[in-house]
């Protein structure tokens, strides 16, 4: 299937997934592949202070990894178009109106919202209810 970029199809067919986990960030102190490959993220971003990595949380624990908050991802079923104008804004704004904080990734297919994981079924209600809204 193609990208879609069209917000109002993006938002109608976004379906909102909760994954199972319970994910955390971690950050090492540089990119080291055996590191990766031992932790499996779902998640990995090089910053110049650090690298992120989003890993379940058993496997931080496991790995002696400090992390923050425990986390739920939510991935967006649909094929998002990366040049598509105005998803994330009107997640990231459903989201806010029901008071859940989001962190957002995206891949080349589809986008990925890491959220409270005592927040997580409420995430899901104001996802599926902006998707609900979008299709009328």
């Amino acid at each position: 299937m193609a990208a879609i970029s069209d917000l109002p199809t993006l938002l109608a067919s976004m379906t909102p997934v909760l994954r199972d986990g319970v994910f955390v960030f971690c950050e090492l102190p540089a990119l080291d592949g055996r590191m990766i490959s031992t932790l499996s993220p779902v998640v990995v971003v090089q910053e110049d202070e650090a690298v992120t990595v989003v890993v379940l949380k058993d496997v931080a624990v496991a790995n002696g990894l400090a992390f923050g908050p425990a986390m739920r991802m939510i991935s967006l079923k649909v094929h998002s178009d990366l040049e598509a104008v105005g998803l994330t804004a009107a997640f990231a704004t459903a989201l806010a109106q029901a008071g859940v904080s989001a962190n957002v990734v995206a891949g080349s297919r589809h986008d990925h919202i890491f959220v409270p994981e005592r927040q997580a079924e409420e995430a899901m209600t104001a996802l599926g209810a902006l998707q609900t809204r979008s299709m009328g």
